[in-house]
């Protein structure tokens, strides 16, 4: 489970602390770290952030605003969240592109 933390702005996979840091040195949307529940950089960046745990950075970078728009930006500003990590799998896994030779 991905869970955010309002009062705090800390995001968690399990138990395990999701830090900015590693997505920032991809892209710095926003150095003052993760929010969630607008359109944002904070939102950006906690979708690279959790992308970058899920897939490769070539795709995360690729993938991370339409993943902002669908998961993050949606959630309530001001309340904690809750995301399921499966579904994180089925949509990236649904994202990728079929080339036909």
């Amino acid at each position: 489970m991905i869970k955010g933390i309002c009062e705090t702005r800390q995001v968690y996979i399990g138990s395990d602390e999701l830090l900015p840091d590693k997505s920032q040195k991809v892209w710095n949307h926003s150095p003052d770290g993760f929010m969630w529940g607008y359109g944002g950089s904070g939102p950006a960046q906690l979708a690279l952030a959790i992308l970058l745990e899920f897939t490769d950075e070539e795709n995360a970078v690729r993938l991370h605003q339409g993943f902002k728009w669908k998961f993050i930006a949606s959630k309530y500003i001001g309340s904690d969240f809750e995301l399921d990590e499966n579904e994180v799998i089925e949509w990236v896994t649904n994202q990728q592109v079929v080339t036909i030779d």
